[in-house]
């Protein structure tokens, strides 16, 4: 993750002993929705260094009904936030209200938080349209000590979003996925890797890439990582780097190329 500014990370820090003791007291005391949403605005510009009244709009409307707070930044929407009270549990249906507001907006991120709760989510247009819990913040246990809590928070900093951190954060944890190291698992590469290590250990035993892909895929992998809509989609986008390096790779050793260079060279005779 990108190094936290010194201003950003005293920010936070600060943010973190002030609003602890606020959500506590506001939990014990059961406020309701329309509170929590007053104690989220200022959260957004005193922790996360949004300006609450050019950036970050109340009700956003969308076809009739709204979403209880949206972020813009230089006029354009970025991400819409749905608010519950802080005594509320967070459930599946309320992400599933959050998540058909940003699709009719086409907003690729999503906040649900009670205040306590922070959970960040990242839509897939696809059909059906997919949601991915990306980050998860207890707020109320977080430690101004520990680097990985502050770096969590700033993951939905403004100044994290302008420099794509949470994009990069989403694309490192899906690389760590499962269904994307278990296609990894099962690629030419690895697999050959795979072979050459056993028939070193075993070198009068005839082993060949399509055993060790049926062991890896009935006994190793379980069922769930090779299967299903994810497990392809993380076949397909291993498919596409290989198949962007091999043109890469062609394009860089195209004899072709060279003869355009050396037609373009003056002779030395010149």
């Amino acid at each position: 993750m990108a190094s936290i500014p010194k201003k950003v990370a005293e920010r936070l820090v600060a943010g973190i002993k002030k609003y602890q003791p606020i959500l506590a007291s506001a939990k014990a005391r059961d406020v309701g929705e329309a509170d929590t949403v007053t104690v989220i605005k200022d959260m957004l510009a005193d922790v996360f260094g949004y300006d609450k009244y050019s950036e970050v709009t109340s009700e956003f409307s969308i076809r009739g009904t709204f979403c209880d707070l949206a972020i813009k930044t230089d006029g354009t929407l970025q991400t819409l936030i749905e608010v519950k009270a802080i005594g509320l549990e967070l459930k599946d249906s309320h992400v599933k209200q959050a998540i058909d507001y940003a699709a009719n907006q086409g907003v690729d991120w999503v906040l649900l938080t009670n205040g306590m709760c922070w959970r960040v989510y990242h839509l897939t247009f696809s059909k059906p349209i997919e949601q991915e819990l990306v980050v998860n913040i207890d707020f109320s246990a977080l430690n101004t000590r520990l680097e990985s809590d502050i770096d969590l928070l700033y993951l939905w900093c403004k100044e994290g979003w302008q420099r794509s951190v949470l994009d990069e954060y989403n694309t490192q944890k899906q690389a760590l996925s499962k269904f994307f190291v278990g296609a990894m698992l099962q690629t030419e590469p690895v697999l050959e890797v795979i072979r050459r290590e056993l028939r070193r250990m075993s070198p009068d035993v005839r082993i060949d890439v399509e055993q060790i892909k049926g062991v890896l895929a009935e006994e190793v992998i379980k069922r769930d990582v090779l299967e299903g809509e994810k497990a392809d989609e993380a076949r397909k986008k291993i498919a596409r780097a290989a198949s962007k390096a091999l043109r890469a790779s062609t394009h860089r050793h195209d004899p072709k190329d060279a003869n355009d260079v050396t037609k373009n060279e003056p002779s030395k005779a010149q």
